[in-house]
């Protein structure tokens, strides 16, 4: 399994480069004219070119109506997918990896691209360190604490949950992580019905949250739950910290330098399965409520972990200081407290109960006053919010957890408040 991540690892990059590549010879570098074909061609140093390796991007398929061939244009996952017999042939040991996992690579790639379409990043290139999983859809069984994967053969593994009767295997995903390898299956049941969330017509109720630093999460219900901020409280803080230093006093290369690099990533590791466990008790008990909708900050993350602006003296041309060495310290309590994954969580478990999630506008909603409508930076301090218009009083961030709820409650009702 080791040596099939190394070499799917290095399938996904050079496929990407493949991509960067044909991208740069037909937009960048030009298309030309081949003077004894007198046809339109690139270089063919790439797979997912016009006259490439791989052949013309039209593929003949179905026939329509009229019985006419139709001829869909292939996109580059196609072109790439129908080439892997040809890799195979040129790299022997690709056929040692089963067929399935190198499809699954290129749609991987694929859903990158796609991300970045969206709005994302750019794909990038894979390392050790961000390429540890494979994935499989063909072939697998599971027999008590044995799995049986293609070409990999039978192996034990700790059944930790057992498939329900009726249930297919459709994929496997195999993930290695510093203490082992872990694998997930992907079951259906095509006999289940789909969760179909509630209309908005029909939302009575909404439960405002609005999170935070030193309580994760403020109810509109008065309650709060707690931030245990397991990457940054003093003992963890300590234990990495001395663990790291035994990293760097090792010699570079060392067995026993890549040994206490492996107990440091099980130290993350454990911060990890701490962090996912404790916010899926979290969004149990949101989800929990007695309600039909769930008012959530829509909150940019990474605009918020954003590095300070650089400040240069207009007179000497030295930098300034811009407050990054502080903001250091709320960017990791910010990327301990995990709010994006926290929200996916949230979305989950509300659509299994049919309850609507509404991603609400934050802005002011600790500013603004509940009584008189007033806005303010002054009017919060902390955690008390004393209103400088008309000396109105509550805990600031409950009273923003319950402005959420008023604004997705006219949302709902369609006075057009902006998401």
């Amino acid at each position: 399994m080791n040596h099939w991540v190394d070499m799917l690892r290095s399938h996904y990059n050079w496929c990407l480069n493949d991509r960067l590549t044909q991208y740069a010879q037909q937009f960048i570098m030009g298309e030309y004219c081949d003077i004894r074909t007198k046809a339109e061609a690139c270089p063919l140093t790439c797979f997912v070119s016009k006259n490439g390796a791989t052949g013309e991007p039209w593929k003949a398929s179905n026939l329509d109506k009229k019985g006419n061939p139709v001829n869909p244009r292939r996109n580059a996952g196609m072109i790439q997918d129908a080439a892997l017999p040809d890799l195979k042939k040129a790299r022997p040991w690709f056929a040692g990896i089963d067929s399935t996992a190198l499809q699954q690579n290129i749609k991987r790639l694929d859903t990158a691209y796609k991300n970045f379409f969206d709005g994302r990043g750019f794909p990038k290139f894979k390392n050790r360190s961000n390429f540890t999983s494979f994935t499989v859809t063909m072939g697998i069984k599971v027999q008590k604490n044995k799995i049986y994967l293609p070409k990999l053969g039978w192996m034990k593994f700790y059944n930790s949950r057992p498939i329900p009767i009726g249930f297919t295997i459709k994929a496997a995903t195999i993930r290695k992580r510093q203490d082992g390898w872990y694998i997930s299956l992907r079951i259906e049941d095509k006999t289940i019905p789909d969760y179909v969330a509630k209309p908005l017509i029909e939302v009575k109720s909404v439960i405002g949250c609005d999170l935070g630093l030193t309580k994760l999460v403020h109810l509109s219900d008065n309650h709060q739950i707690d931030n245990p901020r397991f990457a940054t409280n003093k003992k963890t803080k300590r234990a990495l910290k001395i663990r790291q230093r035994r990293v760097s006093r090792k010699v570079k290369g060392s067995a026993n330098r890549k040994k206490a690099a492996t107990n440091v990533g099980r130290i993350h590791q454990k911060i990890v399965d701490k962090r996912q466990a404790y916010q899926w008790k979290v969004a149990n008990i949101i989800v929990s409520r007695n309600v039909d909708a769930i008012a959530i900050e829509n909150l940019n993350v990474s605009g918020m972990m954003r590095r300070c602006k650089v400040k240069v003296d207009s007179s000497t041309g030295r930098f300034l200081s811009n407050g990054q060495s502080r903001k250091k310290a709320l960017n990791r309590s910010i990327a301990d407290a995990s709010w994006s994954d926290l929200t996916l969580k949230i979305e989950y478990l509300a659509a299994k109960q049919g309850k609507v999630v509404v991603k609400v506008n934050p802005k002011h909603s600790s500013q603004e006053c509940r009584k008189c409508g007033h806005v303010d930076k002054s009017n919060r301090d902390g955690e008390k919010f004393i209103c400088v218009k008309c000396g109105h009083i509550e805990h600031a961030d409950i009273g923003a957890a319950k402005t959420i709820r008023d604004r997705a409650l006219n949302m709902v009702r369609g006075d057009g408040s902006e998401t």
